[in-house]
């Protein structure tokens, strides 16, 4: 059974930054490909960045490449998100997920991870 606990939310005026952390805990980490998720109220969940095992290839979703930069520390069994020149749009409950296998083979959605955390709730206010 694969745990997976976030932190770092919080309340950050527009152009402001966070770091987000999701430690892992019941499986082997380091074979796993991770990622970000995030959902604002009334919407769907939305993809947001994501990170192959071994931290060689990394994608973003569109509205936030340039901003926000996904990483890693197998040694630590944590994923990160940092969040720079954050905008009133990137409100919202932000999740972390494990994937079925430790890469992509095309865009990173839903269907390609099997382990959620419980979230952390991101308020941008402008």
């Amino acid at each position: 059974q694969v745990q997976l606990v976030e932190s770092g939310g919080g309340l950050v005026q527009a152009g402001g930054s966070l770091r987000l952390s999701c430690v892992v805990s019941g499986r082997t980490f380091s074979r796993q490909a991770m990622g970000w998720f995030r959902q604002a109220p009334g919407k769907e969940r939305e993809f947001v960045a994501a990170i192959t095992w071994s931290g060689g290839s990394t994608y973003y979703a569109d509205s936030v490449k340039g901003r926000f930069t996904i990483s890693r520390d197998n040694a630590k069994n944590t994923v990160y998100l940092q969040m720079n020149s954050l905008k009133p749009e990137d409100t919202a409950v932000y999740y972390c997920a494990s994937g079925y296998r430790s890469t992509f083979y095309s865009t990173p959605t839903v269907a390609d991870f099997g382990s959620w955390g419980q979230g952390t709730q991101v308020t941008v206010s402008s």
